[in-house]
């Protein structure tokens, strides 16, 4: 999978991954894929929310140690 933009939002707690995931979605192409790491467990259904309510498509979540991965397709 080609990652276009990666963003690092360890650390910080809802809705302050999905708020940086968004802003950083608005300035990518439709198609350009974005992958989001975070240490927040609630960003797993957090993301899955925010795919739904703004029709980005979210390919892929894992768990990597501590971390949560999230890619997701700018519609």
């Amino acid at each position: 999978m080609q990652i276009h933009k990666e963003l690092d939002t360890r650390g910080l707690n809802c809705p302050l991954p999905i708020l940086k995931a968004k802003k950083a979605l608005a300035d990518m192409q439709s198609g350009e894929v974005l992958k989001v790491v975070s240490t927040d467990p609630g960003s797993m259904r957090d993301f899955q929310a925010f795919a739904r309510q703004t029709g980005n498509e979210l390919l892929e979540q894992s768990r990597e140690a501590d971390d949560f991965v999230h890619f997701l397709r700018r519609r």
